[in-house]
């Protein structure tokens, strides 16, 4: 079991990222927000347990579900509101919005809209790390659309044979966009099986229970940083809200009432929430004064994006790129 301080931490770790997304949620019908937006309400397990496991050298790369993953990583909430927002002191300048985030201070090198795009950058970091002889892990989070990308194959197998410093989180919230696991991918077929054949070990886990997320995750990376090369994890979780957007999408019929209200009895601030309730006397109080000091930061955060000014036209092609 492990001890009260570091399960508190999971605690808030958890509360951080949904009541952020929460009041993204809530606030984007101003319309002050004008960039799609893809939330990880109900998902909360796996970047919480991440926060406390990975250490500040290593590094990170996401996707476009990627808020929960930069604020894991300690990326500057101030600075991913005002990205959110268009503003000119986003991590992005205002030019990439909700799906381009980046944090460089904290070694969060980036997420893409592009579905597996960041796989190979994430593989190259941890390239980079081994040529350094640095112990620092390159953690590549990616979704289970992700494994049908050719580039998925490609990368795995480079970390394979150059037993590389690289840990693989997939968070299989079993949607791609509408599609289920089940029209996608052979119904016999575990995406972590799948990847031990590739020579790389594999595990497959609960990505609801935070506990055993981060355990999960501090095994891995010590096997990782003990030289035992790339170490692949599919956390089973499920998103509550629709695939891009604020609000909720059951009416749409793609999954039904019944698995929605599984999965919200399997929520994973519930479940530590009440294990804690049992274990710890003066918890209530405890909870409601972390709750307090989270929403005074966020509140900080969104007056920060909402004060901020919009770039100047004139810095319309600055910091641009092309590979043409």
């Amino acid at each position: 079991m492990l001890d009260k301080e570091t399960r508190l931490n999971l605690l808030r770790e958890m509360h951080y990222v949904r009541l952020v997304e929460e009041e993204i949620a809530a606030r984007y019908p101003n319309e002050q927000m004008r960039c799609p937006v893809h939330l990880s309400i109900g998902q909360e397990a796996v970047p919480a347990g991440f926060a406390l496991a990975v250490r500040d050298t290593d590094y990170a790369v996401s996707t476009h579900r990627g808020h929960a993953h930069y604020l894991a990583k300690g990326g500057d909430l101030g600075a991913m509101i005002a990205e959110i927002y268009g503003k000119s002191t986003g991590c992005s300048r205002g030019k990439g919005g909700s799906m381009h985030l980046i944090d460089l201070a904290v070694r969060f090198m980036g997420s893409t809209a592009i579905v597996g795009n960041s796989i190979p950058i994430g593989v190259g970091l941890g390239l980079s790390s081994q040529l350094r002889a640095k112990d620092d892990v390159s953690c590549i989070f990616l979704g289970d659309g992700a494994v049908e990308e050719g580039v998925f194959f490609e990368s795995l197998n480079f970390a394979a044979v150059k037993k590389l410093p690289v840990l693989f989180i997939c968070e299989n919230n079993l949607y791609s966009v509408y599609s289920p696991f089940r029209v996608r991918q052979p119904e016999s077929r575990s995406i972590a099986r799948m990847v031990e054949a590739f020579g790389v070990k594999s595990v497959q886990a609960d990505g609801n229970d935070v506990e055993l997320v981060y355990q999960s995750l501090t095994n891995a990376f010590r096997e990782i940083r003990c030289g035992g090369g790339p170490v692949f994890i599919e956390f089973l979780t499920y998103r509550w809200r629709e695939h891009c957007g604020p609000s909720f999408d059951d009416d749409l019929g793609y999954r039904s009432d019944e698995e929605v209200a599984h999965w919200k009895q399997r929520d994973p601030i519930k479940l530590l929430t009440d294990k804690l309730c049992l274990e710890l006397p003066d918890f209530d109080l405890k909870s409601n004064d972390l709750i307090f000091k989270l929403q005074a930061k966020i509140k900080t955060a969104f007056k920060f994006a909402e004060d901020s000014p919009f770039p100047d036209p004139s810095e319309a092609f600055n910091g641009v790129y092309s590979n043409g």
